[in-house]
């Protein structure tokens, strides 16, 4: 049975302090699994600031409500206990990616700052996500947690009166490379825990006081695109993206509000400004698809990332999309015996609201018309992403666009049955095909739905 989405089903994710922290730590069995002993439960206790759960933890504390064998709260604390930093004063001195945090709540007054790891050398890797592909889950969270994020808060409206930390913030943002950095915050950085699959890891943070940077010089392309304030935003993203420059670092200068028409420039949450420049990335590039020859037979593709596993249908037939996403009986934030599916697509005129599985729609979305664009073909796109146990601890959308696009850059299975490219396809999946194709509209509709085409008359008399 398909279930309602879990986003939905786990509840609404709210903070909790360190008293309620407190009182998951004192149940025996919690510590022996942790392997925390009296001292360091009040040293954990005492470094947590501020952590975020849903509902349902809050009413469970680890107890096993939700059904799982392993208890998803408890799994993050265990890699909150061994990957964040413990800072002992209030300056730091390291190398930043570069990278930087543009927070959302409070919108439009939010927190913005750089992300710091307290260690020296080469830490591009560190928010660079297109080469995280290879990397196991630990690995990604330990190096993520070890970011200590600085904040101050700005007007988005108007950075321009934000003063010289956000001058700092910017030019961190545009940087070329990694970045000697010097913070000095206001009080001791506390430890942040957020189980939430929006979110990157990131590690202690606290209000940052002054900061020093040490800029090489700035990325090229970054700099013009910046320098022109007669260049549209959109405009400035796209000439980017053509000349080269990775995602994820037009993402971090588009959430610093670099690009735009002079005063209208503003920032945008890191979280909004991902989806946004996948959404504009692929749009445009789905624009040119539509001129391409379609596909003449269905190619079958798949590919498997931190136990997400996915399946890309490309069938013969003019341009449209649709991604489903089904979390298997156990997986993150899917307490049920059922699986939870959510979908959402476009067709040949693409669409204009906001697509219900949210920002992995647009980063799979940019994948495949990548691929599409490379092959000039178009295709109707069929997407299917499913989610196990294993994916423990949620690392951010940028995994749905590098899987995706892995997938595409393998050899095909080819067939001229959809019955055979469904067959195939479900060799790479534990969920039935039934589910599948129950939530799916365009699977259906290749299925079911007759065309013109088919009800063509034979020749006259």
């Amino acid at each position: 049975m398909v279930r309602r989405p879990p986003d939905r089903a786990r509840g609404r994710r709210v903070p909790v302090g360190p008293r309620w922290l407190e009182g998951i730590l004192d149940d025996p069995g919690v510590m022996s699994e942790l392997g925390l002993g009296p001292e360091e439960k009040a040293r954990l206790v005492r470094s947590v600031g501020r952590a975020y759960a849903r509902t349902l933890c809050l009413r469970c504390k680890g107890k096993g409500l939700c059904g799982r064998p392993d208890c998803p709260f408890l799994e993050a604390l265990r890699f909150f206990c061994s990957s964040m930093p413990d800072l002992e004063g209030t300056e730091l001195e390291g190398t930043s990616p570069p990278a930087v945090f543009v927070g959302r709540i409070g919108y439009p007054f939010v927190s913005v700052g750089p992300l710091v790891p307290p260690v020296k050398g080469d830490t591009a890797l560190m928010d660079r996500p297109e080469d995280w592909a290879g990397l196991p889950l630990a690995e990604i969270i330990k190096m993520r947690s070890s970011l200590v994020r600085g904040k101050f808060t700005v007007d988005v409206r108007k950075p321009w009166k934000a003063g010289r930390l956000l001058d700092l913030t910017l030019e961190l943002a545009l940087s070329e490379g990694s970045t000697e950095s010097e913070a000095v915050f206001r009080k001791k950085p506390r430890k942040v825990l957020v189980l939430d699959e929006g979110v990157q890891p990131f590690g202690p943070t606290a209000p940052l006081r002054s900061l020093d940077v040490d800029v090489g010089r700035w990325d090229r392309k970054l700099e013009r695109a910046y320098s022109d304030t007669d260049l549209r935003a959109s405009e400035a993203v796209l000439w980017l993206y053509e000349e080269g420059v990775p995602v994820s670092r037009i993402q971090r200068a588009f959430s610093m509000g670099a690009f735009g028409l002079g005063r209208l420039r503003c920032l945008v949450p890191t979280r909004w400004s991902i989806t946004a420049v996948d959404s504009m990335i692929s749009r445009a590039l789905s624009g040119r698809i539509r001129d391409y020859p379609v596909l003449n037979e269905y190619w079958v593709y798949h590919a498997s990332l931190l136990d997400n596993h996915y399946v890309v249908i490309l069938a013969p037939d003019s341009w449209a999309f649709e991604l489903l996403e089904a979390w298997a009986p156990g997986a993150l934030w899917n307490p049920s015996a059922e699986t939870c599916v959510v979908s959402d697509w476009e067709g040949w005129r693409g669409r204009t609201t906001y697509a219900r599985p949210g920002g992995s729609y647009y980063a799979a979305r940019l994948a495949v018309c990548e691929a599409l664009d490379r092959m000039r073909k178009q295709a109707r796109v069929i997407v299917l992403r499913e989610v196990r146990p294993g994916y423990k601890f949620p690392v951010g959308v940028w995994q749905v666009r590098e899987a995706v696009r892995t997938a595409l850059r393998s050899e095909p299975f080819r067939t001229d049955s959809l019955e055979e490219a469904l067959e195939h396809a479900s060799r790479w999946l534990v969920i039935p095909a039934r589910v599948w194709l129950r939530a799916s509209k365009l699977l259906k509709d290749a299925l079911c739905q007759r065309k013109l085409t088919d009800f063509r008359s034979g020749p006259g008399p």
